[in-house]
């Protein structure tokens, strides 16, 4: 099997891990604080991640990296950005709005231009400029029609741009970083546990052993998708990779919509057009973009 071959297969691995395993996942233990959820699955990426950083023989980058000032800096605030998103979805899932979680992340890539504009001048096309114009009408209308502003997919989206940015900027490894970002999360983890454990509010160990069981798989659910993220990104275009991304909120949009029975009215199907709309012609113009670059390359 080519590479290019085994890295769309890890791409297809990872986006279907975040956009249909991931959501089941916390819909099985919504029965436990969103907080709560969240702690076990800072607490066990932590353990997972320190044999992987001796295997993956990234124990040097981390070394190197926990001397750096800054990096640790721009890390604190990747962290805080993460966390926010992590919980933001624990709690959308648990409260039976997996359908924001897939518009948030629909939206996510737009966001990543326009925050790509403002921070770092990075170029617009004309039809990056009509893709955003478009999904903000999306959200506009959402707010005018539905009488609210949909805060869980904004938050997402924003959050995980954010988180995103940063990590682009500071340039360093995924496993490290992530591992780095959960010994910042710890201690807060761990204050978390203890003030759970002191109001009687814990469920850890104090429910059914599927729920401690499956509070203790928080690990793999984040660490996994990770992994074939990274085998994937190594081994296929970035072009490739944007697309397959889609993957995530379209999967996580069939399970609102025919496994959870989440309502579907028309004035969100105009929202979600809108937001597909804006996409593909996001999608044509990064497909015109590779295009001129081979071309120049040929």
């Amino acid at each position: 099997m080519s590479e290019n071959k085994l890295g769309q297969i890890y791409a297809v691995l990872a986006f279907l891990f975040w956009g249909a395993i991931a959501p089941i996942y916390f819909k099985e233990v919504s029965s436990v604080q969103p907080l709560e959820v969240l702690i076990h699955r800072i607490i066990w990426s932590f353990i997972i991640l320190i044999p992987l950083l001796f295997i993956t023989k990234e124990i040097t980058d981390y070394k190197v990296l926990i001397k750096d000032k800054k990096k640790l800096m721009y890390l604190a605030f990747s962290t805080l950005f993460i966390t926010i998103n992590w919980l933001v979805f624990i709690w959308a899932v648990t409260n039976n709005k997996i359908m924001e979680t897939a518009l948030g992340y629909y939206i996510n890539p737009l966001v990543s231009i326009f925050l790509g504009y403002l921070f770092f001048q990075e170029r617009m096309s004309k039809k990056q400029y009509i893709a955003i114009f478009i999904a903000f009408i999306a959200v506009l209308y959402q707010i005018i029609t539905l009488g609210s502003i949909p805060l869980v997919s904004l938050t997402l989206a924003f959050s995980f741009a954010f988180y995103g940015m940063i990590r682009k900027k500071i340039n360093v490894g995924s496993i490290v970083g992530l591992f780095v970002e959960t010994l910042i999360m710890m201690p807060f983890a761990l204050m978390g546990i203890y003030y759970l454990y002191t109001n009687d509010s814990i469920s850890f160990l104090n429910t059914s052993d599927y729920i401690n069981i499956m509070l203790t798989l928080g690990g793999i659910i984040t660490i996994t998708p990770l992994l074939l993220f990274n085998g994937a990104a190594r081994r296929i275009k970035l072009t490739t990779l944007g697309f397959l991304q889609y993957i995530g909120p379209t999967c996580a949009f069939l399970l609102a919509v025919f496994v959870y029975d989440e309502e579907f009215n028309f004035n969100k199907m105009i929202t979600f057009c809108l937001i597909w709309i804006a996409l593909l012609v996001f999608s044509l113009d990064s497909i015109n973009k590779f295009r001129e670059v081979k071309n120049k390359a040929d």
